[in-house]
């Protein structure tokens, strides 16, 4: 599985999808994870990054809303309370990571 974090520069919430990812990646071989800086409108037109920082898991973002336009600003993503956080939670990561694997199975 192929995850590409995308992100601007000095974003915060970059470092705290990171933690939240290590734990889940120390036990996730398959994964590979590769980062692009992201410095401009086209370039987040391009790549699908709708904030920073957006995760696209084998080129899909998991946690796209319907409608949602690029961009270079800081993310916010519903947390499992329902409360705007600065990344996804790790049960959420987890679910997405999982889901991606199951559909790439079929």
């Amino acid at each position: 599985m192929k995850l590409l974090l995308l992100h601007v520069p000095d974003c915060p919430n970059t470092a705290v999808l990171e933690s939240r990812l290590v734990p889940i990646l120390a036990s996730r071989p398959d994964i590979h994870v590769t980062r692009e800086v992201i410095t401009t409108d086209d370039q987040a037109l391009r790549q699908g990054m709708a904030g920073s920082p957006t995760l696209l898991l084998d080129g899909r973002d998991p946690f796209a809303r319907p409608g949602q336009q690029p961009s270079l600003s800081c993310r916010r993503y519903p947390g499992d309370d329902g409360r705007p956080g600065p990344a996804p939670s790790e049960q959420q990561l987890l679910t997405a990571l999982n889901s991606t694997q199951s559909t790439s199975r079929r």
